[in-house]
């Protein structure tokens, strides 16, 4: 309480009490929303694609309101760039980690970062590539977003492990922009069906085995020709 010189009085609204538990928790449960939030996009947006995602639909995903949405991110399209920061851009940098630090061969380091894929593959994350090449037709700023932030720094940890291997003489000195469509393709192609038709096929792909298998057929492409060169 203060005292003023006419007399009043002013009221302090100030607590010198201890929060209590159920403070502290609304509080963290606020600051942990926007990430249960992107959590929760990134299930509706794999399940079923930009375009059809409704705002409201990742809100009940979220056990929120559609206005607590909008408190954080004011458009889809913004939603969507906080899920690829939030959840795939991670990955990429755990790569580049693996990267910097393998002191190995760098057949061994391909052959990790390859089966790294295999948890994408399994998990919700596999919808986002998918998402991006099937609507950045009618989203050509979601399309953008993506080269600039994930393919960008996909080419570049790719072209390291390559030119690592060309200066070590284990791989032959290959332009790595027509070695990258070899040996993302295969990976892509199971990312695809298992978001699309994979749904509802029989037929299913053992991500594993394929790995394993399309990593023996890479690396042997790329090890040095010690015959006459093709024509």
């Amino acid at each position: 309480m203060l005292l003023l010189n006419d007399g009043s009085v002013i009221i302090s609204v100030m607590s010198t009490d201890a929060p209590t538990a159920e403070t502290v928790r609304r509080v963290r449960r606020k600051a942990a929303r926007p990430s249960e939030i992107v959590a929760a996009a990134l299930s509706v947006f794999a399940e079923r694609g930009f375009a059809a995602t409704r705002l409201e639909e990742v809100a009940a995903r979220a056990g929120i309101s559609k206005g607590t949405v909008y408190l954080y991110f004011d458009t889809k399209e913004a939603l969507f760039e906080a899920v690829v920061r939030q959840e795939l851009l991670p990955v990429l940098a755990r790569l580049e980690a693996l990267v910097d630090a393998h002191e190995g061969k760098a057949a061994d380091l391909l052959r990790c970062v390859a089966m790294r894929f295999e948890a994408v593959l399994e998990s919700e994350l596999g919808g986002i590539p998918k998402l991006v090449l099937a609507e950045s037709g009618n989203f050509p700023a979601i399309a953008k977003f993506y080269d600039e932030e994930v393919v960008a720094r996909g080419v570049r940890l790719f072209s390291r492990i390559l030119e690592r291997g060309v200066v070590g003489g284990e791989f032959r000195p290959l332009p790595a922009r027509q070695l990258i469509p070899v040996f993302v393709g295969p990976i892509l192609l199971m990312l695809l069906w298992k978001h699309s038709v994979g749904r509802h096929a029989v037929f299913g792909f053992d991500a594993p085995a394929v790995l394993q298998t399309h990593l023996d057929i890479v690396l042997r492409g790329l090890a040095p020709d010690k015959t006459e060169a093709l024509p």
